[in-house]
């Protein structure tokens, strides 16, 4: 029975909105090692599908109800869930935060210059 893995890759750090979430992704295991061709030196796998086959849904029921359908044994990785961090657009630019090491108080910008 071929082994399969479902997973939602991580989004990129550019990317902020959740409109275009990743698809679910259906990936097979490898089941042979790979192998060196001995006239170029490339690498390939003998199986096809664990090398180059990756199939995209749009949820991870449709994914899983595909593994049941089609006789695999799987294992469902759970995305991590981006948190929305909800504060006012003002707080962007409070300047006395605790974690700033400096902090610039008016008598320190006045004996500075």
């Amino acid at each position: 029975m071929a082994q399969a893995r479902i997973y939602r890759p991580a989004a990129t750090p550019t990317q902020s909105g959740r409109k275009r979430m990743q698809p679910w992704i259906l990936e097979f295991h490898s089941q042979s090692r790979r192998h060196r061709d001995p006239l170029m030196g490339w690498t390939g796998f003998d199986d096809t599908r664990s090398s180059q086959v990756r199939l995209r849904f749009t949820s991870r029921e449709e994914a899983v109800a595909y593994a049941k359908r089609a006789e695999l044994s799987y294992d469902v990785q759970e995305s991590n869930e981006k948190r929305a961090i909800i504060k006012p657009y003002a707080a962007n630019f409070i300047t006395h935060r605790r974690h700033n090491p400096v902090r610039k108080t008016p008598r320190a910008l006045s004996s500075a210059g």
